[in-house]
């Protein structure tokens, strides 16, 4: 038997969203804006050419590892709780990584940042997921974050370009401080939480130990497969580890009482889409981005500030996708027409910047390409970021989240090493056929690296097309909020059985 409980917004939701989005927004500029940085901290701190992946290792692997571990302290130790820690966290963090001194602070800064980074971004998405339970209103919420989600990287290359070109690469640290101390603030003084929905269970310390090892050694195999090979003895023994790691994780929770990361969260046929199409869209996306950053400097010798602008088309792109597409028509339609639709019309964008050439028009090729690109991601990861936590037990919104940070991590992981990988085959071959008639050697390594770029990003067209048919086969959710749901759509049940859809309790004030 159905119950409802009749729920009383928050009056306080839209300015909560401020905070939110602003916290957001930090954690995914800051994935970014260390890389335009990179190259001057290494020569300020003297880090050697083998040592310098570290920078964006060390968060990646923290960050990604501890990412289910962080949704299950916001489960259980209360959403907001986590997410402020989160922020202060991150901001101590940050200035750490300013002052650094050597390359052992710098490095340590990072995992640090990483760390409380993979307690505040679960926490953000959960936090909205059970603030905001109308549909359209969850629309409009969802596709504000989603458009920061989407284009808050593209952001850091613009403002990265700017700190590092006219102050110095410590204010690509420090940016942070103010950015997370704000958002903490106003997420102490604003943010209601409702009052019910943690999970007390005890925690689960063996999943936790396997999953975060098992997350580790995926994230860094990867990472290690891009520098040295995927033949590399240590890069495949990561890859068995974490098999085994993963393998031991999914075996503890199926049989444990309290599980880390409930398997209903997983084995629902749309979240399961929504992570999986997700994820491999993400890896399509952070490999055009180095392309396009290496392309504009390099090739088209563009500084860095100028890189960062031009990716703005893509910006615009996606904050029109997320809030004047997916928003409006995520509650007409159901998410998969979408989704579908929406990585597809990315692929078309991916498939204009496979004609670069060193010579390439900006307006006439990279123009429109990031604009389709940018339109197709952001109609795409508004409705999946939303149907991501839609009818999830409110006492799982933080694994259920973080599930799509995982997603999003281990994506990007695999997106820089695969693609990066091809690209350098790619590159090398092109060389060795054209070797022999070269009269210009300089110009022949331009022609070689643009070659490898361009076949990489065929790659990744062929990805999003996948992405676009997983969404449009597993998820068959109806529209929210007409009831229309497929066989393991719209809610979810709790315990006994009954649809919680409309059981996220009433704000306590």
């Amino acid at each position: 038997m159905s119950k409802t409980v009749d729920v009383l917004p928050d009056p306080s939701r839209w300015k909560a969203l401020t905070f939110i989005a602003l916290a957001q927004l930090m954690v995914v500029l800051d994935s970014t804006i260390v890389n335009i940085a990179l190259p001057s901290a290494q020569v300020d701190l003297g880090i050697s050419d083998g040592n310098k992946q570290w920078v964006i290792t060390a968060y990646a692997l923290a960050f990604g590892g501890l990412l289910l571990f962080g949704g299950r302290i916001a489960d259980l130790w209360g959403r907001k709780r986590t997410f402020v820690v989160g922020l202060l966290g991150f901001a101590a963090a940050s200035a750490l990584g300013g002052v650094a001194q050597g390359e052992a602070m710098l490095f340590g800064s990072r995992a640090l940042q990483g760390l409380f980074g993979a307690l505040l971004a679960p926490a953000a998405l959960s936090l909205l997921a059970v603030m905001f339970t109308d549909a359209k209103e969850r629309a409009k919420a969802f596709g504000i974050y989603g458009a920061i989600a989407g284009g808050g990287g593209a952001v850091g290359l613009i403002l990265g370009g700017f700190l590092t070109e006219y102050l110095n690469w410590r204010w690509t640290f420090f940016v942070n401080v103010p950015f997370a101390i704000a958002a903490a603030a106003g997420a102490y003084l604003v943010i209601r939480e409702p009052s019910g929905s943690r999970n007390r269970s005890p925690l689960d310390i063996p999943g936790v130990v396997l999953s975060t090892l098992g997350l580790v050694s995926l994230v860094y195999g990867f990472t290690r497969a891009e520098s040295a090979g995927w033949s590399d003895s240590l890069t495949i023994g990561m890859f068995v580890a974490a098999g085994v790691l993963l393998g031991a994780f999914v075996l503890t929770e199926a049989r444990v009482k309290s599980p880390l990361l409930p398997l209903r969260v997983v084995t629902d046929r749309n979240r399961g889409g929504v992570y999986l199409s997700l994820g491999l869209a993400i890896i399509a996306m952070f490999g055009l981005f180095l392309f396009l950053t290496y392309y504009l400097q390099l090739v088209k010798g563009y500084t860095p500030v100028k890189t960062g602008f031009a990716f703005l088309p893509m910006i615009a792109g996606m904050i029109t996708g997320s809030t004047q597409i997916g928003a409006r028509l995520m509650t007409r339609v159901p998410p998969r027409l979408l989704m579908g639709p929406g990585f597809l019309v990315a692929a078309v964008g991916m498939l204009l910047l496979t004609q670069l050439d060193i010579d390439t028009s900006y307006a006439g090729v990279i123009l429109p390409g990031e604009l389709l690109l940018g339109l197709g991601m952001g109609s795409a990861f508004m409705p999946a970021m939303s149907l991501a936590t839609h009818g999830i037990q409110p006492r799982d919104a933080g694994v259920a989240s973080a599930m799509v940070n995982t997603s999003q991590q281990v994506g990007g992981a695999i997106g820089t090493a695969l693609l990066n990988t091809i690209a350098a085959g790619a590159t090398s071959a092109y060389v060795a056929d054209h070797v022999a008639g070269a009269t210009d050697p300089k110009l022949l390594q331009l022609q070689a690296t643009v070659a490898g770029f361009a076949s990489a990003i065929w790659w990744a067209v062929g990805i999003l097309v996948v992405a676009a048919t997983i969404a449009v086969v597993l998820i068959n959710t109806g529209r929210p909020g007409t009831g229309k749901a497929g066989a393991s759509g719209g809610s979810g049940e709790n315990a006994d059985g009954v649809e919680d859809e409309f059981m996220i309790p009433v704000v306590a004030h």
